[in-house]
């Protein structure tokens, strides 16, 4: 046990796999824990290198590991799966985590604070809700042209249409059916309510946050967007540079090159989808009125715009957008808007 320099985690919900190796990469370790004794053993365990896998609590387990003295990292499934060797289980699965952070080059993901995941839950109960609306709205409108009404779409014109149609005695409702679209209308003021609700608590967190005030200069970037990133990076130091931020949400192109030919495709659409959606639709509102100012970022935005068209313009914006997230969070600086 005191020859251990790395362990491999396989986390889970009841019974944890445990793989260790010393420091010419014998195994010396190779345990089976349920989940109440994971913390007593790594609390008597010498400090050493210790590698799980993202997933549901990991962490949580990343705080508990760094509080008993050892060298936490932890890293995306798709980085350890290459080590696996054979058959996939557990035990494999804990020596893969084992190998893949002893290697010098491996990436790994950015811990988080408690207090960032509270944001992050604000952000996912939102998003959850803003999904349930958008199909309660789809649904409605799908049911009401079975009665030869047919709404344009959008959120704004069921709010405002439906409620006349409830009033309306002309239409072709009977009793039942008129109940249900009354139904429907209270699920859809329900949904509003909760998504205003937990917008004002991100409005809340905006305020108090230093750091979420600054991000949220930047143009094309809100109180919304500015909270979901900074709850997602945090201080951003586990990125070397700006692009590599940009290419951890996906808004560098793919990239196919082989002998010396160099050929880049669309955005690889990688990392978080969410990120990357709020920087795109923040971005979009700052090119569709750049032609109406005369800065240089909006003079860039337009001839890029004239040039390659507004969608790839609006993610060109959020790349850049990204970079100087990077550079405030990572710097501690204060956001300049270009004169």
């Amino acid at each position: 046990m005191m020859n251990i320099t790395t362990v491999g985690i396989d986390l889970a919900k009841n019974v944890f796999h445990l793989h260790g190796v010393d420091a010419r990469g014998k195994v010396v370790l190779q345990k089976r824990l349920a989940r109440r004794r994971v913390s007593e053993f790594m609390f008597n365990l010498p400090p050493c290198r210790v590698g799980i896998e993202s997933c549901s609590g990991a962490h949580h387990w990343y705080r508990v590991f760094r509080s008993c003295g050892h060298d936490v990292g932890i890293m995306s499934s798709q980085f350890v799966k290459p080590y696996v060797k054979s058959n996939k289980n557990d035990w494999n699965d804990a020596e893969a985590i084992c190998e893949a952070v002893s290697r010098p080059n491996m990436r790994f993901v950015t811990p988080k604070a408690v207090e960032q995941q509270d944001i992050q839950c604000v952000h996912r109960i939102r998003q959850r809700l803003v999904g349930q609306r958008t199909s309660l709205v789809n649904q409605a409108r799908g049911l009401l042209a079975e009665y030869g009404i047919v709404l344009p779409r959008g959120i704004r014109q069921l709010r405002r249409r439906l409620p006349e149609l409830l009033e309306d005695a002309g239409n072709e409702f009977t009793a039942l059916g008129r109940e249900l679209f009354a139904e429907l209308h209270e699920e859809f003021r329900y949904l509003d309510e909760r998504i205003a609700g937990l917008e004002v608590r991100i409005r809340r967190i905006f305020n108090q946050s230093e750091r979420c005030r600054q991000v949220g200069r930047v143009e094309g970037i809100g109180p919304i967007t500015a909270t979901a990133l900074v709850a997602a990076v945090g201080d951003a130091h586990e990125f070397h540079d700006g692009r590599e931020m940009a290419a951890w949400l996906g808004l560098v192109p793919r990239q196919r090159s082989t002998g010396g030919h160099a050929q880049l495709l669309g955005i690889s659409k990688r990392g978080d989808r969410y990120l990357r959606t709020l920087l795109i639709h923040g971005a979009r509102a700052v090119v569709r009125v750049a032609d109406r100012k005369e800065d240089a970022r909006s003079r860039w935005i337009s001839r890029l715009k004239a040039r390659r068209g507004k969608n790839i313009a609006s993610v060109a914006l959020a790349n850049k957008n990204a970079r100087v997230v990077w550079a405030l969070l990572r710097r501690a600086e204060s956001y300049q808007p270009t004169a």
